[in-house]
């Protein structure tokens, strides 16, 4: 991931959180995705399961605020964002998240480059 040409956070084998925070979350929530992030089984076992967590696979976290998430596009062709977070509320929750789990992170709010390679079929929505 980078900011301005500029490369702030890399991770090998792990999960890529993309973040949303909504109007109304606290504490409460970010403490349990973040334990649900950090027991949620997605990785494969020797016999080609999906039955180890990003910890019991050796994987990394990366995390990256991304308020977009909340964007409603049901009416009209322009998305809403009215349910995301504001930046003032959200960014403590971010950084509760990503330091619950020990993850490296992006720079809250500014605008990055996220690269990924995605070895895998999964991709979740996780909401607490």
């Amino acid at each position: 991931m980078s900011v301005d040409g500029e490369e702030i956070a890399r991770i090998g084998h792990g999960l890529l959180v993309l973040l949303g925070v909504r109007r109304g979350d606290g504490p409460d929530q970010a403490d349990r995705l973040a334990g649900k992030l950090e027991r949620l089984r997605v990785f494969e076992d020797a016999e080609g399961r999906m039955n180890l967590s990003v910890r019991d696979a050796g994987g990394e976290l990366l995390v990256v605020s991304q308020f977009t998430l909340y964007g409603d596009a049901r009416k009209g062709n322009r998305p809403s964002y009215v349910d995301a977070a504001a930046p003032e509320d959200a960014e403590p929750l971010y950084e509760r998240v990503r330091g619950a789990l020990g993850a490296q992170g992006g720079s809250f709010g500014a605008r990055m480059l996220v690269a990924l390679v995605n070895d895998g079929p999964v991709t979740l929505l996780l909401e607490a």
